[in-house]
């Protein structure tokens, strides 16, 4: 493996969080809780984007289940940790976001962009262990540990009037620019390559659903761009969560 190809990402990476520098705080924008769809529903309050968070769950739950058996644990070798916070934040999405839009708030937003962090976290460190075959162990409660403090960066800048998410945006799109890198760098199988480019461009989506909330919302009258969202990011969790029990089924058929 050429030597550059290892250190790409972290320069792209670098880049990144250069630009960001430069740009200065990024801040949440004012109407970010005024969503479209604030319909009840069996006394549930904002009942679409509440209801729709638990494919998180159920996706999640699927995930940990799956490999509850030690063996398929060991077939992921380095990458299981990683692939368990993945699962484990996956499921506390749909608990912070539920939670979130029942009632939208800074102080309830922090539960949902914390969990999402740790899900980031645990995927940013599968994808590592996948290419290299190894991580060290401090690495996984490192990157979680630094992500929560980017969820706590915004809030506390953001009750002293100057919201600045750089640090949680960051931490978003590691994953997004350095798994595939990193792939690349190792020449992932072809399947692994297809599965987390369908999850980015679900992933892509679900940021465009959610720009146009209103919009989608007013055009189909029956449905949100928010709720899109999180239906898109369910399935891109999904996805990823579907492509590594494959991989584990046929590693085990090899065995």
């Amino acid at each position: 493996m050429n030597r550059w190809k290892h250190y790409l990402p972290y320069f792209a990476m670098l880049l990144i969080a250069a630009a960001m520098l430069v740009q200065g705080p990024i801040a949440q924008p004012d109407n970010y809780h005024a969503f479209a769809d604030v319909r009840e529903f069996s006394r549930v309050p904002n009942a679409a984007d509440v209801v729709s968070n638990f494919g998180f769950l159920i996706v999640g739950i699927l995930g940990l289940w799956w490999f509850r058996q030690r063996h398929r644990q060991l077939a992921l070798g380095a990458a299981w940790p990683g692939y368990a916070t993945f699962f484990i934040g996956a499921a506390l999405i749909a608990i912070g976001s539920g939670y979130y839009h029942l009632q939208p708030d800074n102080a309830r937003l922090f539960w949902d962009r914390l969990a999402i962090v740790v899900a980031c976290s645990g995927l940013l460190a599968a994808g590592y262990a996948d290419a290299y075959q190894r991580i060290a162990r401090s690495a996984l409660p490192t990157l979680v540990g630094v992500a929560t403090l980017s969820v706590v960066w915004w809030l506390i800048t953001e009750n002293y009037g100057v919201g600045d998410l750089r640090p949680y945006l960051l931490i978003q799109i590691a994953p997004l620019i350095m798994i595939p890198l990193w792939q690349w760098a190792a020449n992932a199988s072809k399947r692994d390559r297809i599965a987390f480019g369908i999850a980015i461009l679900l992933y892509v989506l679900a940021k465009i659903a959610e720009l146009y909330d209103r919009e989608v919302f007013n055009t189909l009258g029956f449905l949100s761009g928010h709720t899109i969202k999180h239906l898109l990011a369910i399935a891109a969790v999904a996805v990823l969560t579907i492509n590594v029990i494959l991989r584990v089924k046929g590693i085990s058929r090899q065995q």
